[in-house]
């Protein structure tokens, strides 16, 4: 079978456009037949109809009070000092909140403004207007108003007015159909054991889990290895019991990328690729009147897809419009370069420093999933953008509240494990509150600090001369700033290498042997800097060392180049080896502090951390991941 590749490179935008008027011209938007649901089963559901009270609401005259029923007429001149005194049981008849009027009565006087004369006579002495203290037929509802309207989600006070109303069900548009395919002979089913190659399959219960967010019903199909007969009956079944069809993986351009040409061979594929990054290699199509969507096998890209089409065309079955995405104005951390003629989506942390809430870059890969995760926001390139420069501001999608990136503590800076323990015990004794931290390296962290756009910054930079840690940097880099060191940690930093020492590396030496292969961490960083202090008092030339240049963000990211073979190994944080059972051979002990302007000192962002690391929970939690000391943890080491 000849394949084809991408027929289009269309934005986004006319993208959409142009397969909703597709569907919409063959009756695939179409939300189907009306369902009769119990009210009490209809929360969230879409009415497909108006909806009216069969009975007013009160449908009787109700008291609104405890007290008396009377006539008003009989309360007619009574004042202080012409009481009126009425007989119990004839012209005034005791009466509970919600009780019927009695025959006659046409208002209530408070128990607390009545006074007993005798057990069967009370006196008042002030007059009751007609309808005091009354609720009349029909207050809340008259029977045959309009109680809601159709195409509404009907809410929990909805349910409340429907059952006052007299109506106990209703109809309602179906919830869509979403059947979604996991194709991809490399997939393998969660609780597998794995073998080199093995890909879990989760892509599928993450975009069933969005789709019953959205109020539909996820029929999640098994996998369907790349066989291109096997995709197509997979597809067949599917649009027979399906509204909508969701297959995921198979979009692209590879040998092994049957989608298009299963989709075309039962249907129409109208859109195949897109000018976005990432989710560019995206099929919009039908089958048997179907709406059937091809969304690549990385999962940033699939979700993104899944929320630019599958989205729209879900809330058009529903009869309805995607619920609206809450947008904030932030500054952005640093640039941002994005190729002309593509809409780049970019996944962002977010925090309020000072008065203006920054936005900092996490990871763009399509298939780090973390990303989405971790990430508060999106920020969207457009097409004819090169980007955005640290500094300018940008439009943000929340994937938070506002309140919550407001009560955000943000720290840029060194990586280290710690950080997200101190992340875990803050969220668990100040639930309303987040952390947010971004690794770009100590010397990064005080430069976000110059810059306003973090509260603290997590550093550990020996200066050479002194052998102190951190303060000669922070006054360089930001001079005049009144500055507070707090200690987090010491820990032990050192070669993480393989299990079992295969190579036989013990010092910074060994890695100039011929066959040994490092891994780096990036200029700025800590522990790039420690590692160059250290050559250089050997007398070892960085040149020696076969993978110098090899640069990674985190200590756990040159683990993980060392766990994989990628690297011999590392220079890094005794827990991260730890973490990942690999051997360590320690070097030296260090400082790992947070540098912490003034200003923000007494603010929650600073205090509250401050409480979390005196917490003896948080402190045994951190011992646990091995080569930490912290004897000094939450002290103040230098004031500037």
């Amino acid at each position: 079978m000849k394949r084809k590749v991408y027929l289009d490179d269309l934005p986004w935008e006319e993208a959409l456009g142009r397969y909703l008027n597709y569907l919409a011209g063959i009756g695939a938007l179409d939300p189907g037949r009306p369902e009769l649901v119990p009210v009490e089963e209809a929360l969230g559901r879409i009415t497909a109809a108006p909806v009216y009270a069969g009975i007013s609401s009160p449908h009787y005259h109700a008291s609104a009070m405890d007290g008396m029923a009377v006539r008003s007429s009989d309360t007619y001149g009574a004042s202080e000092t012409t009481p009126i005194q009425l007989k119990v049981g004839e012209a005034a008849t005791l009466v509970d909140t919600g009780d019927p009027l009695p025959d006659g009565c046409d208002a209530v006087i408070m128990i607390e403004d009545v006074h007993y004369v005798k057990p069967d006579l009370i006196e008042i002495i002030q007059a009751a207007p007609p309808w005091q203290h009354v609720r009349v037929v029909g207050e809340d509802l008259v029977a045959t108003e309009m109680i809601i309207s159709s195409n509404h989600p009907v809410r929990p006070v909805d349910v409340g007015a429907l059952l006052a109303g007299g109506v106990d069900r209703i109809y309602v548009y179906p919830r869509p159909r979403v059947a979604i395919l996991p194709t991809g002979t490399e997939l393998v089913q969660p609780g597998s054991n794995l073998k080199p190659g093995d890909i879990i399959e989760y892509n599928s219960r993450m975009l069933g889990a969005i789709v019953e967010k959205w109020g539909g019903i996820a029929l999640r199909r098994e996998i369907t290895v790349d066989h291109f007969e096997s995709i197509k009956a997979a597809l067949a079944k599917a649009a027979d019991e399906a509204d909508i069809v969701l297959i995921n993986a198979g979009s692209s351009a590879g040998s092994e990328d049957f989608t298009a040409d299963a989709i075309r061979s039962l249907g129409t594929v109208l859109v195949h690729g897109v000018a976005t990054k990432p989710g560019k290699p995206v099929i919009l199509g039908q089958i048997n009147g179907r709406p059937a969507i091809g969304v690549p096998g990385y999962p940033v890209s699939a979700y993104i897809d899944l929320d630019l089409f599958v989205k729209p065309v879900f809330f058009k079955k529903l009869g309805t419009v995607p619920p609206a995405v809450e947008k904030i104005e932030a500054s952005v951390t640093r640039k941002m370069v994005s190729p002309i003629g593509v809409e780049e989506f970019v996944r962002v942390k977010l925090g309020q420093v000072g008065d203006k809430i920054v936005a900092t870059p996490i990871s763009r890969g399509a298939g780090i999933l973390m990303s989405l995760v971790q990430a508060d926001g999106m920020i969207r390139i457009p097409q004819n953008s090169e980007g955005f420069n640290a500094g300018e501001t940008a439009p943000v999608e929340l994937y938070k509240t506002a309140r919550e990136i407001r009560e955000t503590s943000v720290i840029i800076g060194s990586h280290d494990l710690t950080l997200d323990v101190l992340a875990n015990f803050l969220r668990r004794k100040f639930p309303e509150a987040t952390l947010s931290s971004a690794h770009v390296g100590s010397l990064g962290g005080l430069t976000a600090l110059r810059r306003g756009e973090a509260h603290c910054a997590g550093v550990h930079l020996l200066d050479e001369e002194t052998g102190d840690y951190n303060v000669s940097y922070v006054k360089r880099i930001l001079p005049g700033r009144n500055t507070i060191l707090v200690n987090l940690v010491y820990r032990e930093q050192g070669l993480i290498i393989a299990k079992g020492n295969p190579k036989d590396i013990s010092n910074l030496k060994d890695l100039t042997r011929e066959g040994v292969s490092f891994v780096n961490r990036q200029r700025g960083a800590g522990t790039r800097i420690l590692l160059d202090y250290l050559l250089r008092e050997q007398g070892i030339d960085p040149e020696q060392i076969n993978g110098y240049d090899h640069e990674e963000y985190t200590h756990m990211a040159v683990a993980v180049a060392v766990k994989a073979g990628a690297a011999d190994a590392g220079l890094g944080i005794q827990a991260a080896a730890r973490a990942l059972g690999l051997d360590f051979a320690g070097i030296v002990e260090e400082r790992y502090d947070l540098c912490i302007p003034e200003e923000y000192w007494d603010m929650p962002y600073i205090q509250r951390l401050l409480e979390v690391m005196r917490m003896p929970e948080f402190q045994e939690e951190v011992k646990r991941l091995g080569g930490y000391d912290l004897r000094d943890c939450g002290k103040v080491m230098w004031q500037g």
